[in-house]
């Protein structure tokens, strides 16, 4: 995608999504981290339903590890994954105890040093909580940014890459909300509704399916049998 073409589609995200937020709930940075982490393979909706429940007790690293890995599970059960979950909080929740003084770290290598947090979790804590500029690429950002051509990328990082150059750096946080807002409401994985999307004229997988459609013979053409 020319550079031109990928900012006239980030203006049309930003006019399509001007409130364009997290869906996860969170009060702390402690529980915007466990939320993060509960996240993957799982939907918003459903880590808000478990979080409702494990933080009215558990929403400190203290009071988390006051748990067993079994209570935990429990817990958390309905997320998927959830025993290497149970084990990447406790983990998590230690280290923060024992080597960052109970607070959640600021510093993008030392967040990254928590069991279970990647690049994903990491520059999520560090835009959302911290303020900080970033891209977290998830499923709908990977896949939205590739079909519309803002990226052109096999893995989440080179993705990561590749829309830090065509996004000016003050946007970096607004896009990775609006590519996940577009990607949960028009873009979806199995079903894209390209006929309602705002973004049809500047997408590339739109372009590329229409001119398949074009290409295509109809069957007489191909000499198929009317019936």
């Amino acid at each position: 995608m020319e550079r031109e073409q990928a900012q006239k589609a980030l203006q049309i995200l930003a006019e399509t999504y001007p409130d364009a937020r997290p869906a996860l709930h969170y009060r702390s940075a402690y529980e915007l981290l466990v939320a993060v982490i509960l996240s993957a393979q799982c939907t918003d909706e459903r880590v808000n339903k478990v979080t409702a429940e494990l933080f009215r007790e558990h929403d400190t690293p203290q009071a988390m590890l006051a748990l067993t890995q079994e209570q935990l599970e429990g817990y958390i059960f309905s997320c998927g994954l959830y025993r290497s979950k149970a084990a990447h909080i406790l983990s998590a929740s230690r280290d923060i105890l024992e080597k960052f003084g109970g607070q959640v770290p600021e510093k993008f290598a030392d967040l990254k040093s928590l069991a279970g947090v990647g690049q994903k979790t990491a520059n999520v804590v560090s835009s959302v909580w911290f303020d900080r500029d970033a891209i977290a690429v998830d499923t709908h950002v990977f896949r939205v940014s590739n079909r519309l051509g803002l990226a052109h990328a096999h893995t989440p990082a080179k993705t990561e890459e590749q829309l830090k150059e065509v996004i000016p750096q003050r946007d970096w946080s607004k896009a990775h909300h609006w590519l996940i807002w577009h990607g949960r409401r028009v873009c979806h994985s199995q079903k894209p509704a390209c006929g309602s999307c705002p973004l049809a004229g500047v997408c590339d997988f739109f372009a590329q399916q229409n001119k398949q459609n074009t290409a295509a013979p109809s069957p007489a053409e191909s000499g198929a049998a009317e019936v």
